[in-house]
């Protein structure tokens, strides 16, 4: 039985190392070294959109790199019109107002510029 249980556990420890090591069957990738801002509005360019995520990266013009998780309550817009979250493409230029909720930054709302 003793045997039985560790041999399960190291099958076990194996597969979470694996899906660790593989970075699992999500193809998308968490970007390293982004910074957390006061509550505020900024503007700078789309640097990457996950559509899958909802979640977009915004390299705003101090240089600071904002990782910003779209909520239901986000409003994004284009043109004054509300847009479909398709709309956003990388490059674009941006304005987003955050709110900081501890460490992370929640989009109150984001226009796209250009």
């Amino acid at each position: 039985m003793k045997k039985s249980i560790l041999s399960f556990s190291l099958l076990f420890f194996a597969a979470v190392v694996f899906q660790a090591c593989s970075g699992g069957s999500n193809s998308s990738t968490e970007m390293e070294n982004t910074d957390i801002v006061e509550s505020g509005t900024y503007t700078g360019t789309a640097d990457r959109v996950d559509a899958e995520e909802q979640e977009i990266y915004v390299e705003t013009e101090e240089g600071q790199m904002l990782e910003l998780y779209f909520t239901e309550q986000t409003s994004l817009t284009q043109n004054g019109q509300s847009v479909s979250f398709d709309a956003l493409q990388q490059g674009q230029q941006l304005e987003v107002e955050v709110e900081k909720k501890g460490q992370r930054l929640e989009p109150v709302a984001v226009r796209i510029i250009e």
